[in-house]
């Protein structure tokens, strides 16, 4: 299903693969970096990014380092945690700023995932949650030497990312919570974590004209709103045949992430998951008209297929 694809969490760096870490213990090393003598404050225009100062060529280092700017009085993150964060990133070469998320478009990060920015994951980890932390990361540890020109980074150029930890999560392994009973009629469906939903359709089972959502736990997490990253396991069938045509468990993951509410998946996804509670289980029955209307979605699902999903919602952020 091409439209409920994993995306990466930042996607100005999303091709930077970064290893190792800093030290909050002060070094030779790291007081020779230069990451010291960055400074950072507050502008007077509460819309742009902080002023991050320092002198261009000035920040070297051979590994990912950081230096914690402001301590928050938060807790700690974890390894498996899932954070929010804003984040501006600089060229330590030219001085130029090459992406932000400063005001208010934080971005997400799974610390568990070592496929994404590991030497910013690694970093991360263990700092409160409300803190400020400079991360400097070397050209090997960045685009490499090729850089990155359509970013304005050189193959020489370490890369400088101030970054504000706003909040984070630790995603559940499956929904949890109170049972609800569904509706009569509706397809049935039995869960066991780690392998495919088997799902039922009834005999005569007429589709929705539009999307049905049932849940079958209610969670007791907050509930999920537009423009948030969802964490979710599910199984996917028609009713046409009842197959199974798409399931997380079928990932070495075991689940997906995607953006809900913004048009990013089928409507009916949007529809259904919109407003439910974190660990909650949903039944959503989607007519083609919120699903993949009459063109389908080869090979499995054809025109006019009416879908029927199982999603637990394992985290929102």
């Amino acid at each position: 299903m091409p439209s409920l694809t994993r995306i990466a969490a930042l996607a100005v760096a999303a091709t930077l693969t970064l290893a190792a870490c800093g030290s909050d213990d002060p070094d030779p090393a790291a007081q020779e970096s230069g990451l010291d003598d960055v400074s950072v404050s507050e502008t007077a225009d509460d819309a742009t990014t902080p002023e991050v100062e320092f002198t261009p060529g000035s920040v070297t280092v051979a590994e990912t380092e950081h230096r914690v700017l402001t301590q928050g009085d938060g807790e700690a993150l974890t390894s498996t945690d899932l954070v929010s964060f804003d984040y501006a990133v600089f060229s330590a070469t030219s001085g130029d700023e090459l992406g932000s998320s400063f005001p208010d478009n934080p971005v997400g990060l799974d610390l568990a995932d070592q496929t994404v920015l590991p030497g910013l994951s690694s970093s991360l980890t263990g700092q409160k949650i409300g803190s400020r932390v400079l991360i400097a990361v070397p050209p090997a540890e960045g685009y490499g030497e090729a850089g990155n020109p359509g970013l304005g980074v050189g193959g020489d150029d370490t890369l400088l990312f101030l970054v504000d930890i706003i909040s984070a999560i630790t995603p559940l392994d499956e929904a949890t919570g109170t049972a609800v009973e569904p509706k009569k009629g509706l397809p049935t469906a039995e869960v066991t974590a780690g392998e495919p939903a088997t799902i039922t359709i009834p005999d005569g089972f007429k589709a929705p004209k539009t999307t049905t959502v049932q849940p079958l736990i209610e969670g007791a997490g907050e509930k999920v709103e537009s423009g948030q990253t969802v964490r979710v396991a599910y199984t996917g069938v028609t009713t046409r045949d009842g197959e199974v045509f798409d399931s997380s468990a079928s990932s070495d993951a075991g689940f997906i992430e995607v953006p809900i509410g913004v048009g990013n998946v089928i409507k009916g996804w949007d529809t259904g998951l919109v407003g439910q509670p974190v660990g909650s289980r949903v039944l959503l029955v989607i007519p083609a008209s919120e699903g993949y209307g009459d063109e389908g979605s080869p090979p499995s699902i054809e025109g006019g297929d009416t879908l029927v999903f199982v999603v637990d919602i394992l985290a929102a952020y």
